[in-house]
């Protein structure tokens, strides 16, 4: 008999099994099912439950919000499920799925045997129901051990086509592989992917991109032919070969800098050392650890709209940061981004090639002030993501004429504009200003473009130590003006 180790809804707070029994007065047959049973068994603890239940799910969670002080949250009326959420736990209630008329024919309905597995709940207790029995039709336990991911039926994607992006979202989340005949269904039905909600797709796209697996989970997607029904646009860059320094087509080069990225991520620090604490700094912010994966996979999307071949046969790209940035904007909006997150992706996208040419000049005739200053101020926060991005897009290009040590020339560029950033820049971009628009009114100026003109070129002369003061900025504002 498959059954827990121990009975883990013990291990939530007391009020959430009080609840559950006050519940079993009145709806004595329900079941922990889903994802919490296969976390279990994975010896985690999830902080969400799904409770399914002979009866009336939306009552079950209406009254559960009640006792709980929960909120309740109706998720498909039709279905009858609801989810209340309350005392830092989430819990979805329904009732018996598709007119099933008990347990076993419920489960039978799920997506993946791994997620169709319940526990009863003793409705005495609100605790699990001795001796913790898995109620496992389809064998969830089993594929759970071997590592796949299953459906039980081809019927299962046709049903629902998120499905398809569903079944690779458990291979990254929880480090499984697709079952052979699954995968056959998914390449079958991959034209469908297109059916579901944009909303939809966002959200598991998310949730495969927020795991440390997601370069292997979208690899895997492309080869299965679901990512290109999901992104056209990056597939347009299949068999397109680029030159020499790179030893992919732009396709495969895009995947690539998605696994270089998510290698970086697990210690940036071994890349860049220095600044660390400014590193650490910068990933800790919420989402940023996921954005640059996107902009991983997308710096190069605006390589096949500007290929051109030169009489010598070289493949050319030229502005293909600039194309590629707009290009993501567009994608963005189709799957209902909000405005911030498709911006970061985009700038990122954008200034991908800036660092690569700062570093040709940092080789010929070394970097100044003022480019550093143009590039901090055009990366803005993102300066440290820039060159996380920069690195993963050398280390997906291994090609025979790729310039040596471009790893190691990058890590000095990095550091030697940190070290600018710090002695140079910070005191006069975080600094007090000299002077600000009210002193160029003083002036008899009228304000206008010029202001900003006027401002960022004091800015610019205070960093390269030919302004330190106020007196000497008003005159270089007076001679500014005098000059136009």
């Amino acid at each position: 008999m498959n059954c827990l180790d121990k009975d883990w809804l013990r291990e939530y707070p007391k009020f959430l099994t009080e609840a559950l029994a006050r519940l079993g007065q009145e709806w004595p047959e329900i079941y922990v099912t889903g994802g919490a049973v296969r976390d279990w068994l994975r010896g985690e603890r999830p902080g969400d439950l799904d409770l399914t239940l002979a009866g009336d799910g939306l009552a079950a969670a209406r009254s559960f919000a009640a006792a709980t002080g929960g909120a309740f949250v109706l998720l498909d009326a039709d279905e009858g499920v609801a989810r209340v959420v309350t005392q830092g736990l989430s819990v979805d209630f329904s009732r018996f799925r598709e007119d099933s008329t008990d347990i076993n024919a419920d489960l039978h309905r799920r997506d993946f045997s791994i997620n169709a597995m319940a526990v009863a709940i003793d409705p005495t207790t609100g605790t699990l129901a001795a001796p913790y029995r898995i109620i496992d039709p389809l064998d969830g336990a089993g594929d759970l051990a071997r590592g796949v991911v299953r459906a039980p039926a081809a019927a299962v994607f046709d049903n629902d086509p998120l499905r398809l992006l569903r079944a690779f979202r458990f291979v990254a989340t929880l480090d499984l592989e697709l079952d052979g005949q699954t995968a056959g269904w998914i390449r079958a039905r991959t034209a469908t992917i297109t059916k579901p909600a944009p909303e939809r797709l966002s959200h598991e796209l998310e949730l495969i991109m927020a795991s440390p697996r997601a370069a292997g989970a979208i690899t895997a997607m492309s080869e299965a032919g679901l990512l290109a029904g999901i992104f056209p646009e990056l597939f347009q860059g299949a068999g397109m070969a680029q030159p020499a320094s790179h030893h992919l087509d732009v396709l495969d080069h895009n995947l690539a800098a998605l696994a270089a990225m998510e290698e970086l991520l697990r210690n940036p620090i071994a890349f860049f050392p220095a600044p660390a604490a400014e590193l650490a700094d910068y990933l800790q912010r919420p989402g940023r650890r996921e954005l640059l994966k996107w902009a991983a996979l997308f710096h190069d999307l605006g390589k096949p709209a500007t290929l051109a071949v030169r009489d010598d046969g070289r493949a050319t790209f030229y502005n293909h940061d600039l194309v590629g940035a707009k290009s993501f904007v567009g994608l963005a909006q189709r799957l209902r981004w909000g405005r911030e997150r498709s911006a970061i992706v985009a700038r990122l996208i954008e200034l991908h090639m800036y660092p690569f040419h700062l570093n040709n000049a940092l080789q010929k005739t070394g970097i100044t002030p003022r480019a550093c200053l143009r590039l901090v101020k055009a990366a803005g926060d993102e300066l440290p993501g820039l060159f996380l991005l920069a690195m993963a897009d050398s280390l997906a290009a291994q090609g025979p004429l790729k310039p040596v040590g471009m790893e190691a020339s990058l890590v000095r560029l990095q550091q030697q504009v940190a070290a600018v950033y710090a002695e140079s820049l910070r005191p006069v971009l975080q600094g007090p200003k000299l002077i600000d628009g009210g002193d160029l009114k003083s002036l008899g100026l009228t304000p206008g473009p010029i202001f900003r003109e006027i401002l960022d070129g004091i800015e610019l002369a205070r960093v390269e130590g030919e302004v330190s003061s106020r007196e000497e900025a008003l005159a270089w504002a007076r001679n500014f003006a005098a000059g136009t």
